[in-house]
């Protein structure tokens, strides 16, 4: 290794650091950070590919802004692990994603340089105009900029906010950094526009030399920049016969400029830094540059686990005979259901790989639809196909589906139409932490009328519960279940329709009853078999339904139980605890329900086990609960 590597990247601990660099010493700082990245990822695996597609652009923006003075708004915190290192932690890095570690996305809890919170993605230009209007209002001198890129333009929410910067001052410098791609490869029309875009350096650069001068002769006040400004960009559309969206919603446009050329882009930060008004500069990147591997697939070097990072050889943890992911079984459970039901459709936000409906889209792709970083229409564009008697599984990650709650409701509850929405990354999902985490879904959707949400306990429910969501007249049917491995290594079965609404008693027992929903019921049985030996015996129920939920099983343990605990990877708050004890209160048993789920407040990164035993929902704290109430 260099010494200049470990005298240069050693000697930056904070922004300021870097900013007393040389400018030509920039490519060298961009060379040491990302071979810092690879060997850092390579055995603490984290998002990989987006972090090092922007390595020269994180350099950049430290160089010319002062932050954290100024505002950087990542979008999609996948790219900031180079802004994690120049941020002050680069000593602590080892510890990404790790439990009591350094958090897997910004997060101002953590950092004064994070500006905001940015787990989920299309955020970044509304949260940085509101921050622009502030700096204005305060009347600071502070620049604002949101970095948007791995395929958030895709979002609606983008646009609101592209929308609204066109109509009040500020000077918000929007960067999007355009590489095609999500986790999956970047669709529709913006990703096509955005690759036929360009605009000359050399005119933008006259333009801005020409507005310097009227400015300072006072020839040209902000009513009257606004005015040429949309005139110049209708007569620069007529002359080059090129339209552009930003220009035309008065966004000043630059680029688009190669994003892996440091010394240019620090050049072209530093020419349009004081400019007034809002801005757009555009940039390419390759996802995954300086890893061959990972410029090759960027989906599968997303997150790849451990690696080589001599080789790029993938370290498959992975065992043969162990069960499939729950993604998996959901994937190939679709494809056999379309191939008997010629209406079932696939719709995805983004997510083909990540869900598994790649499986589907491989045979059928004129029937499977990803619709890019787009919750809500996701939903929508499901019900109109379901309005007109196709069948769609919409699948959505638990922790994104937040973002389409109102078209859930809107567009297909009240509606009743035969939408199957899957949630997959239900419950706690792990490293990803509090922005990731499906904590929501059933607590969110049980107050909506016209809802079937279920969980299964394992492969073979998921593909019961899928056989009878593709069923005539269902109505809205939802279907949760986790990350990751599944239960059974022998996940095939015959499906079978199950009676919406109906659990199963899964053990006998005397003492106590248990409620659970969906996997962790398989935590509870571990749980039954400590307590046994204790001579506890217990009523254990898989409750298969949060809604419709079974009212034969709730009658009879509030008559013969006198302790009822309840089971879900969900929040308690509204979830099926809730549902139980509404039902004994309503009923007026006298049956004590303890809850056991996860609690109001939001739950770091870690482990999925080193989670489930800090929220006590491992089988080790659901036996120490068991014995606790099973004989009072």
């Amino acid at each position: 290794m260099k010494k200049d590597f470990v005298d240069l990247l050693q000697n930056i601990n904070t922004p300021s650091d870097l900013r007393k660099l040389p400018l030509e010493a920039l490519p060298e700082v961009c060379s040491q950070i990302r071979q810092f990245i690879i060997k850092e990822l390579s055995c603490n695996p984290g998002h990989f590919a987006s972090s090092l597609g922007v390595v020269e652009l994180t350099v950049a923006l430290h160089y010319v802004y002062d932050t954290p003075y100024d505002r950087i708004v990542w979008d999609v915190g996948h790219q900031a692990g180079g802004h994690k290192i120049l941020t002050g932690r680069k000593d602590k890095f080892s510890t990404y994603r790790k439990f009591h570690g350094l958090m897997p996305f910004p997060s101002p809890e953590e950092s004064e340089y994070d500006t905001f919170t940015c787990g989920h993605a299309s955020n970044s230009i509304s949260a940085a105009l509101g921050m622009a209007v502030a700096a204005h209002l305060h009347k600071e001198q502070r620049n604002v900029v949101a970095v948007i890129g791995d395929g958030s333009m895709s979002g609606g929410l983008a646009f609101e906010g592209i929308n609204n910067a066109s109509t009040m001052p500020n000077n918000l410098l929007i960067i999007l950094n355009d590489n095609n791609m999500s986790i999956d490869r970047s669709v529709g029309g913006m990703k096509e526009y955005l690759h036929q875009l360009h605009t000359s350096s050399s005119y933008n650069t006259l333009r801005y030399r020409l507005s310097q001068k009227m400015l300072k002769m006072g020839w040209l006040n902000e009513e009257r920049r606004r005015k040429i400004l949309r005139f110049n960009n209708s007569l620069k559309s007529l002359l080059t016969n090129q339209k552009n969206v930003f220009e035309g919603m008065d966004i000043r446009y630059f680029g688009p400029l190669d994003g892996h050329d440091v010394i240019s882009l620090v050049r072209t930060l530093e020419s349009i830094k004081n400019m007034q008004g809002p801005k757009l500069l555009h940039i390419h990147t390759v996802k995954g540059r300086g890893f061959p591997a990972a410029e090759k697939d960027a989906t599968i070097w997303h997150a790849p686990g451990k690696f080589n990072p001599e080789t790029g050889e993938r370290l498959d943890e992975n065992q043969d005979g162990q069960p499939l992911r729950f993604q998996d079984v959901f994937g190939e459970t679709l494809l056999e259901l379309a191939e008997s039901n010629p209406n079932i459709v696939g719709v995805t936000p983004a997510m083909p790989t990540g869900c598994s409906m790649n499986i589907m889209m491989k045979k059928y792709p004129e029937r499977t639809f990803d619709v890019g970083i787009a919750e809500g229409h996701a939903v929508t564009f499901s019900a109109g196909m379901a309005k007109d008697g196709l069948l769609p599984f919409c699948n959505i990650y638990s922790a994104f589906a937040q973002r389409s709650y109102d078209n859930i409701i809107h567009d297909v509850a009240i509606g009743k139409l035969n939408v199957v929405l899957c949630f997959d990354r239900a419950g706690l999902v792990g490293e990803d932490g509090a922005t990731h985490h499906g904590a929501y879904d059933m607590t969110s959707l049980r107050a909506v009328p016209n809802m079937i949400i279920s969980s299964p306990m394992n492969e073979h429910e998921m593909r019961h519960l899928m056989y009878t969501a593709q069923l005539p007249d269902m109505g809205p049917f939802v279907i949760r279940y986790p990350r990751g491995k599944g239960i059974l290594k022998d996940w095939r079965c015959p499906m079978k329709a199950l009676q919406v609404g109906k659990g199963r008693l899964l053990q006998e027992g005397k003492d106590i009853a248990l409620l659970s929903i969906g996997p962790l019921g398989n935590e509870a049985e571990k749980a039954i078999s400590m307590v046994k030996e204790e001579g506890i015996s217990v009523q254990h129920y898989d409750m298969r339904f949060l809604k419709p939920i079974d009212e034969e099983i709730l009658h009879y343990v509030g008559e013969h139980y006198t302790h009822i605990i309840t089971l879900e990877d969900g929040a308690l708050k509204g979830g099926l605890a809730s549902a139980v004890m509404e039902f004994m209160s309503e009923h007026c048993f006298p049956a004590h329900v303890h809850g056991i789920g996860l609690p109001d407040e939001f739950i770091e990164h870690g482990t999925p086990a080193e989670l489930y035993r800090m929220v006590g929902m491992d089988a080790e704290s659901i036996a120490e609960k068991i014995k606790k109430y099973a004989h009072k």
